[in-house]
């Protein structure tokens, strides 16, 4: 069977891989975040998943596949990463509630033993509920929102304050699955033959 990396620290990530059926290996790429910027959410959701994968490739085995990942927050014109303090996602969530915003999460999958890429950024609207301050405040409260794409998680606390979506629920957890079984397709790696018993 393949070696498959995660170039990616997020447990989301890693979860879904594994109800996917896949044994990942994670492998933290190291790239700085916050010095690489875009104009628009999609793009660099797009070049940061890039990024994170060719930092991890190098060191990978010479028959792994390399999943790199990054998720951005679009929403009234601005791109949202990671809020960098419980003030900031304090102030994002009063902004963002009962308003929608596009979660961007680039994928960009690298085939190690034959050096092909296959990359796709996928978009999922966020249509957010109307949480109280004091929702709010216990929200930030629990840390939650400082570590996470636009300070909100649907498969958590958060996804309480989540009123609906459009498109793959499993983009907006941090990982497109469908589309991952079709970048997988691309490199000619079905997803089945990556299935492991117990993962």
């Amino acid at each position: 069977m393949r070696t498959f990396i995660l170039a990616s620290a997020s447990p989301a990530r890693r979860r879904l891989l594994a109800q996917a059926g896949i044994a990942a290996q994670v492998v933290v790429s190291g790239v700085d975040e916050s010095v690489v910027q875009a104009g628009d959410a999609a793009t660099l959701a797009g070049t940061l998943a890039g990024l994170k994968a060719r930092a991890v490739l190098p060191s990978a085995p010479a028959d792994a596949l390399v999943l790199g990942c990054d998720s951005v927050l679009g929403f009234d014109g601005e791109i949202l990463g990671k809020p960098g303090s419980a003030a900031e996602a304090t102030a994002r969530w009063k902004a963002m509630r009962g308003g929608s915003g596009v979660l961007f999460t680039g994928h960009c999958l690298l085939d190690a033993a034959t050096g092909a890429a296959a990359e796709e950024v996928v978009a999922t609207t966020v249509h957010f509920a109307s949480p109280s301050d004091e929702e709010i405040a216990a929200y930030v409260a629990t840390g939650e929102p400082l570590e996470v794409a636009g300070a909100f998680t649907i498969d958590g606390r958060g996804g309480a304050f989540v009123a609906g979506i459009e498109g793959d629920h499993t983009n907006v957890v941090g990982l497109s699955v469908p589309t991952l079984r079709l970048l997988l397709a691309r490199l000619d790696v079905p997803l089945v033959s990556l299935w492991s018993i117990g993962v």
